[in-house]
């Protein structure tokens, strides 16, 4: 009886042993989360175009949509090239959140001598410091256009005026 009783043990203790060597082989746990690293292309400079400035001065405004307006004594010339927003591409996976930080004003250099200050923004999303989400997969590229304001003060050096400016895509 007792033999048996130890048989009984043993193939308990083994049914045991292979129970637990099943389940410590299989475990459970979340899918690996989507990549996280941003990557941000500029793809078109903004560029306002060619303009004459009359003796008050005043401001050129490239939209995110390529539209093109002035106020006070600017005249919106149709040679080229024509007014362009700035485009950039960025890479991160479908529904994180980027938010554009708000960009300081920019100083254009003259080729004659002067400067213009750019006020960049709006983009297609909103105002410079909004936040939305990417499209698309892990490999789809969500494109932003971004416009800006030129001021331009009265008395102005005629020339080609050219700067950069950067912007800060922040994910979260």
């Amino acid at each position: 009886m007792k033999k048996f009783s130890n048989k009984i043990n043993i193939l308990k203790l083994l049914f045991t042993t292979l129970v637990l060597f099943v389940c410590v082989n299989y475990s459970y746990g979340q899918p690996g989360l989507p990549q996280r690293t941003i990557t941000v292309s500029a793809t078109q400079s903004i560029h306002f175009g060619t303009l004459s400035a009359g003796p008050t001065g005043g401001t050129v405004t490239v939209g995110y949509d390529g539209s093109k307006s002035s106020t006070g004594s600017i005249t919106l010339l149709s040679i080229s090239p024509a007014a362009q927003p700035a485009i950039f591409e960025i890479k991160l996976c479908q529904g994180r959140n980027v938010n554009i930080s708000p960009v300081p004003t920019v100083i254009l250099n003259g080729s004659n001598g002067g400067q213009l200050t750019l006020d960049i923004g709006p983009t297609e999303y909103g105002a410079i410091g909004v936040t939305f989400q990417t499209m698309g997969d892990c490999n789809s590229v969500t494109t932003i256009r971004v416009g800006g304001t030129l001021q331009i003060p009265p008395a102005t050096i005629p020339g080609t005026y050219t700067g950069s400016f950067n912007i800060t895509f922040n994910q979260e």
